[in-house]
């Protein structure tokens, strides 16, 4: 069992930045891969970054050049960082982990940006 707590999520206006945490409850080198999803209203979930536990990271499109994804192993956390965010990043968050053979999702943390 992993347990996923996000923070970071917020307001912010076109052009900002924000940096999401998710934080696992398990060993970070016990999860296979990490990612980041988001949730737009009337849409499905997309993958917008990911990480495996060798460090191979891959990002949607939308993503590339304006966010990062990272991980602190000493504290089984996952960041991703956004910059010039667009009023259509906004969306509900929410961090994934692949491990034990199973998927762990987070609660999911709001972004709203502004025009």
């Amino acid at each position: 069992q992993v347990q996923l707590v996000e923070s970071g999520g917020g307001l912010v206006q076109a052009g900002g930045s924000l940096r999401l945490s998710c934080t696992a409850s398990v060993n970070i080198f016990r999860i296979s891969e990490m990612g980041w999803y988001r949730q737009a209203p009337g849409k499905q979930r997309e993958s917008v970054a990911t990480i495996t536990g060798g460090g191979t990271i891959a990002y949607a499109d939308f993503a590339k050049g304006r966010f990062t994804i990272s991980r602190d192993t000493a504290k089984n956390t996952v960041y991703l960082q956004m910059n010039s965010l667009k009023p259509e990043d906004t969306a509900d968050y929410y961090c994934y982990a692949e491990a034990f053979r199973s998927g762990y999702w987070g609660q999911g943390t709001q972004v709203t940006v502004s025009s």
